[in-house]
């Protein structure tokens, strides 16, 4: 919806006709405003979007209230909309604290409004997430352990760590194509990832999961609900809502988005219907993601599958490789097994 606030009124009411589809009002831990920058709906779209809730997403005392936003957007009247929304975390797109990595990175914001969005919400109470990006175009290893350092030193209690993806389609890749752009080696990339988990555990955040680091108390409890493969509602263009065997995703552009949902048009663009294998597997993946690793026990009342009997093989491969660890009841990824972690997924859901 970024440039589009013509769009504005048409998205609400879509949002609105989208939700009737809830017959009893749902009692959430967590609710989490994300993709498209919500923030972009300024201080009044804020308390629209969340008027627009109510008698349907009911939030339970206590609860987890998420929205991501561009530091930039983040002012004084935004603030406090969100304090009156009930709004109890906000996760920054940071990227890096470096304005020349973020004109690489090709962001709108500076520095300095990353440091004055912390400070505005530190200072209210929020919990504050902030996004650091590496393997940054003509990003070094030395840029990186400052950004580190000054993410540190804001005081956020989470921070996640991205490596970039040079996907294809993308601006970056095509700067690729044409020569325009070289990716840093896989064994900076390495080093960075690393100094990441070092710097981060240095400054008192937890390593909980392989990109999220967070201080104590502050783990983000609407994440791990995705990890733990609990079912979710979900609401607006590109989003997906999981039963716990299906997942459903909504038509990504949101002026089709909108156009289905005001016609009484069904607005799910994908179907990804699993067996209960493929669910067991998936959680193997999520599982091992996170530091906690998998434990046996849990893991089969939960799927009904013995983890042995599943990817025992891997498993003992792993711990042969110095991957991971096994003490007889959980399985856990070891540092180096953290930084191939992507090829292992492809083994877990493919073995037979």
């Amino acid at each position: 919806m970024t440039g589009r606030e013509d769009l504005f009124d048409k998205y609400f009411l879509a949002i609105t006709r989208e939700l009737d589809r809830v017959q009893v009002p749902l009692e959430l831990d967590t609710l989490y405003f994300g993709g498209g920058t919500p923030s972009h709906l300024g201080s009044e779209g804020l308390r629209r979007l969340f008027d627009s809730l109510e008698g349907t997403l009911c939030v339970c005392p206590g609860a987890e209230v998420t929205i991501e936003a561009n530091p930039s957007d983040i002012t004084k009247e935004f603030v406090k909309s969100a304090l009156a929304c009930q709004v109890s975390r906000v996760s920054l797109g940071a990227q890096s604290l470096n304005n020349k990595t973020l004109r690489a990175l090709d962001r709108q914001h500076l520095e300095i409004d990353v440091r004055r969005a912390v400070e505005l919400l530190l200072a209210e109470g929020f919990a504050v997430n902030i996004d650091v990006m590496t393997a940054a175009p003509g990003q070094s290893l030395d840029e990186v352990e400052n950004d580190l350092a000054a993410v540190v030193a804001l005081g956020v209690h989470h921070v996640s760590v991205y490596c970039l993806t040079w996907e294809k389609g993308t601006r970056f890749e095509s700067m690729r194509l044409r020569g325009e752009l070289s990716p840093v080696s896989e064994s900076i990339e390495e080093s960075m990832f690393e100094m990441a988990i070092d710097r981060l555990e240095e400054g008192g955040f937890s390593h909980y999961e392989v990109s999220n680091f967070a201080r104590n108390g502050f783990r983000c409890r609407h994440n791990e609900m995705y990890w733990d493969c609990r079912p979710w509602e979900a609401f607006g263009p590109s989003a997906a809502r999981f039963d716990g065997r299906t997942r459903l995703t909504n038509h990504r552009s949101p002026t089709t988005w909108m156009q289905r949902v005001l016609e009484g048009i069904d607005p799910v663009e994908e179907r990804d219907a699993m067996t209960d294998l493929a669910a067991a597997r998936e959680r193997v993946v999520l599982g091992l993601r996170r530091r906690d690793g998998l434990d046996r026990t849990a893991f089969f009342t939960v799927t009904g599958f013995s983890l042995d009997n599943l990817i025992g093989e891997l498993i003992a491969r792993w711990v042969l490789d110095g991957l991971a660890q096994d003490n007889g009841q959980q399985v856990r990824l070891t540092r180096p097994g953290l930084l191939v972690s992507d090829a292992l997924w492809g083994e877990v859901l493919l073995n037979r």
